[in-house]
């Protein structure tokens, strides 16, 4: 998931025995920090692998492409769709203000352009609070949604790893720097590989097809933006009004 979207998932280079001790979390766990990946018991012995393969997987990607993915991060974008309408108003509302200074500014008189310069200030200081709320409510909810699919998928990228003798995975869920792994050849990559199997295992139906006609997000390639399958979770308008406060009298 910009956008600085929420970081829920493992750190770049894990092995198999994490995606064992991720299915072991209590569900209580699950929503407790939208930046971690679940923590397993630390009674809980974890599995050796067996195969010798490396290869690697966007578990971001993952997730967010699987049929239960693209379903439950498109609910929340329309639920989110609402706030996101309100935040886009509010935002027409202070560069309309903005624009009225700039071209009818000279013109006022300094009691009445103080006071539109106040109404700006106010009215985009409420804007600003209420798109951080709003970001943060999405981003802990697409969190949730997240780790609560990493949880049941774990055992799945568990199972596909030992049938094809893998021993050590790398998540590249983050490019280089972020992520410690710098390149990758495609034929490593096992992303579509888990999708598809997942899908399988969830029951979960594709989705139908976008009313734009877009195509679904496949697996084996770039990392969708913000992790959102098919759009990202409305958290704000496309552009925020400038924060740059007219000088006051």
């Amino acid at each position: 998931m910009t956008s600085k979207v929420v970081r829920i998932l493992v750190a770049a280079v894990f092995c198999l025995s994490l995606f064992a001790l991720a299915q072991t979390t209590p569900a209580s766990n699950a929503a407790s920090s939208p930046a971690a990946v679940p923590n397993a018991p630390s009674a809980t012995p974890a599995p050796v692998a067996t195969g010798t393969k490396v290869g690697t997987i966007n578990i971001e990607l993952a997730i967010s492409a699987s049929n239960e993915g693209q379903r439950d991060l498109g609910n929340l974008s329309k639920k989110l769709e609402p706030k996101q309408a309100e935040l886009k108003t509010a935002s027409e509302e202070i560069d309309g203000l903005k624009k009225q200074l700039s071209t009818q500014g000279d013109k006022m008189s300094d009691e009445a352009k103080g006071t539109l310069v106040k109404q700006i200030e106010a009215k985009q200081k409420a804007f600003d609070r209420s798109m951080q709320d709003a970001r943060e409510e999405a981003q802990s909810q697409q969190g949730e949604i997240m780790q609560r699919i990493l949880g049941k998928m774990a055992p799945v990228i568990m199972k596909y790893a030992a049938d094809n003798g893998y021993g050590v995975l790398l998540d590249t869920s983050q490019p280089w720097p972020q992520g410690a792994v710098i390149t990758i050849s495609q034929t490593m990559d096992i992303t579509q590989q888990v999708v598809e199997a997942y899908n399988v295992k969830s029951g979960v139906p594709a989705p139908p097809p976008t009313a734009a006609g877009g195509a679904r997000p496949a697996a084996g390639g770039a990392k969708p933006a913000a992790t959102a399958p098919a759009t990202k979770p409305a958290t704000a308008p496309a552009t925020k009004p400038a924060t740059t406060t007219p000088p006051k009298q």
